[in-house]
């Protein structure tokens, strides 16, 4: 019997794009000898559509966003039907930031009771917002850079007092970005206060909290995370960027990067780096995949950065290419997901939901 999976992608995000090329990656990678595959999009103003299955894999990303024209909007139960001769056996989110990433559609698919591709609502909701991230992280003893934050209107009202703070508290050249978004959208440096001043009024298009973080000279090394109760980590990948940081525009638009797979590393620091992976992983609560950001010093000191609970797997994305050169290709990926899914929601089966 096929496996009958979801896809769902777009969403109502500034991330939207890089949700329908990673879409558009992921049929390109799926064995559709093994899987029938339904697409579910979402648009930009947040209508759900469901398209026709899938026979073999989408050639444009148009054609992805013509799924489904004829469906009826937001009828969810139309979309992931329960019906056991309907069901889908497991939809694979491929929703990058808010609205898809954060743990709100996780959340959907937990209350019915579906299959689900990745973290849970809290891994989710916790690894979106980057300023609760860095206050677990500090709770598991976890390296990393200082950083200010503060919300829109701690700003508007005393502006002064948060620039001051950041000069007071950290050194210039500082990062500044939206809390709760990714794929470097709304991120600026800034080596002053006019420029500080810019960035944020830039970051605040896109989120209500700012995190303000300290510039480190480094090398910006990442570890692909894998698995459920006992996580895995592939080889480590290096980011060279050929401008001032990797932004929007390098990751996604002109590939303007170099990326070393795997990274020249110490087999000390690989292992510290596995190590706090696997640490950023669990204080986390994580399943299924994340990939684990960090900074290495030349004096080979490791500050974690971030971790993404739903990388990007488009063809400039990291995440695929760390396993493809750990020995698992990109559709073996996939299917490891799709495994992995369905045991944690078997796991969950397991639970007692009356009290004897």
């Amino acid at each position: 019997m096929k496996k009958r999976i979801g896809l769902l992608y777009g969403g109502k995000s500034a991330e939207h794009e890089v949700s329908l090329s990673t879409a558009l990656a992921v049929t390109k990678a799926l064995d559709f000898d093994a899987y029938e595959v339904y697409p579910i999009y979402i648009t930009h103003d947040g209508e759900w559509r469901k398209g026709e299955r899938l026979e073999k894999m989408a050639e444009t990303i148009e054609q992805l966003q013509l799924a489904g024209d004829l469906s009826k909007p937001n009828d969810i139960s139309s979309f992931l039907p329960l019906q056991s001769d309907k069901a889908l056996d497991v939809i694979i989110p491929l929703l990058h930031g808010p609205n898809g990433e954060d743990g709100t559609v996780q959340g959907l698919l937990e209350v019915m009771n579906l299959p689900y591709v990745g973290n849970g609502v809290l891994a989710s909701s916790a690894g979106m917002d980057k300023v609760v991230m860095k206050q677990l992280f500090e709770q598991a003893g976890l390296n990393q850079t200082p950083y200010v934050y503060f919300i829109r209107r701690d700003w508007e009202t005393n502006q002064d007092f948060w620039v001051e703070k950041v000069e007071a508290e950290l050194a210039w050249p500082v990062f500044v970005k939206p809390a709760n978004l990714g794929s470097s959208v709304g991120i600026s440096k800034a080596d002053n206060r006019e420029e500080l001043v810019a960035a944020v009024k830039e970051a605040l298009k896109y989120d209500r909290k700012i995190v303000v973080e300290q510039g480190v000279v480094a090398r910006e090394i990442e570890v692909g995370v894998l698995g459920n109760d006992e996580p895995e980590c592939s080889v480590a990948g290096e980011i060279k960027p050929l401008k001032a940081f990797y932004d929007y525009q390098a990751k996604y638009k002109d590939g303007n990067t170099a990326m070393v797979i795997p990274a020249e590393l110490d087999e000390t620091v690989y292992a510290k780096l596995e190590e706090d992976a696997k640490k950023a992983f669990k204080i986390l609560d994580c399943s299924g995949l994340v990939r684990a950001d960090f900074f290495v010093t030349e004096a080979n000191e490791i500050l974690i950065n971030e971790v993404n609970t739903l990388p990007g797997f488009t063809p400039y994305s990291m995440f695929p290419l760390l396993w493809e050169n750990t020995g698992l290709p990109y559709p073996q990926l996939i299917e490891r997901l799709v495994s992995l899914a369905i045991e944690r929601h078997e796991e969950k089966q397991l639970l007692q939901v009356k009290i004897d």
